[in-house]
């Protein structure tokens, strides 16, 4: 970063030491990724975690909420023009658009897939439930598949098949982290199981309301993990249709998200109250899975 000047590179460390301060399933900007890379993605994550905690800030009525959203997006815009802003000197969000809006211009990535991901938190202040399969997938088509797609524009990949199979694998994490947080989403007034498989396996939301995770329950949540493994195997592919580190980053996601799901699968009927996560001995099997990848169906 020292070839930019030096407000720039500043912009782009505070981007980085917020990735690094923050939970996730998922390393963001981690050292397997090229470093060329890793700024330009850290950008688009605190974009991204500034912008959802605008739209979960409980606190505030959905109006607020959305009207912040709003804000954020008219801010974007600018820094995607190169425009100035009358952030404070230093401040968190002057960085954040210093860094994101050169990144935006350098590679050319489309601010679609930015306003993709800002409605999607907007519909998170209006909608708890869904009613389907295709309400869920729309969901996750602007929550969860840009950041895929603009971590392969921010490596230079530009590819119809890879961006179809980068979505599979983005949404196929998306719905993991809904069923690893399914209790969680209860108390907070989500529910992510699409209506229509709650309805057919005759589940009820009464039930969850009074604790019990009944067996109407834990099948709803196996047809969801049987939906969510086929999107991991249509996924796969982008692990390979990329070279280098980013290859290696990939397989590790795919690996590890699919790890998660195998633990929501065998820890269904204890999703109200554990949640599922990967620990220390889950390395050695993630490491051995790598190492077997080139022998694994494609």
């Amino acid at each position: 970063m020292s070839v930019w000047p030096e407000p720039l590179a500043r912009a782009y460390e505070a981007c980085e030491a917020m990735a690094r301060s923050h939970y996730e399933n998922f390393p963001v900007a981690s050292r397997l990724l090229p470093p060329a890379m890793r700024p330009h993605v850290a950008a688009l994550y605190a974009f991204a975690r500034v912008a959802d905690d605008i739209a979960d800030e409980g606190s505030a009525p959905p109006e607020a909420r959305q009207a912040g959203l709003a804000e954020w997006r008219r801010h974007l815009h600018k820094a995607a023009e190169g425009a100035g802003d009358d952030w404070p000197e230093g401040s968190r969000d002057r960085s954040i658009f210093l860094a994101l809006g050169h990144s935006i211009r350098s590679l050319d990535l489309p601010v679609s897939l930015f306003d993709d991901l800002l409605s999607a938190f907007g519909q998170d202040t209006m909608t708890s439930r869904y009613a389907s399969w295709a309400d869920v997938m729309d969901y996750c088509r602007r929550s969860a598949n840009p950041v895929g797609r603009l971590v392969l524009r921010i490596a230079g990949y530009r590819d119809a098949a890879l961006d179809r199979s980068s979505d599979r694998l983005c949404t196929a994490l998306q719905l993991t982290n809904f069923w690893q947080d399914f209790g969680r989403d209860w108390r907070a007034g989500r529910l992510y199981v699409p209506a229509d498989v709650v309805d057919a396996c005759g589940a009820r939301e009464s039930d969850l309301n009074e604790g019990r995770m009944t067996p109407a329950w834990t099948d709803a949540l196996a047809r969801a993990v049987v939906f969510t493994r086929e999107l991991f195997d249509q996924g796969r592919a982008v692990c390979d249709g990329v070279g280098g580190r980013l290859r290696v980053e990939l397989r590790f996601t795919w690996l590890g998200g699919t790890r998660i799901l195998e633990r929501v699968d065998r820890g269904r009927a204890d999703l109200l109250v554990r949640r599922p996560a990967l620990g220390a001995a889950d390395a050695p099997i993630l490491l051995w899975r790598a190492l077997l990848w080139k022998g694994a169906r494609s």
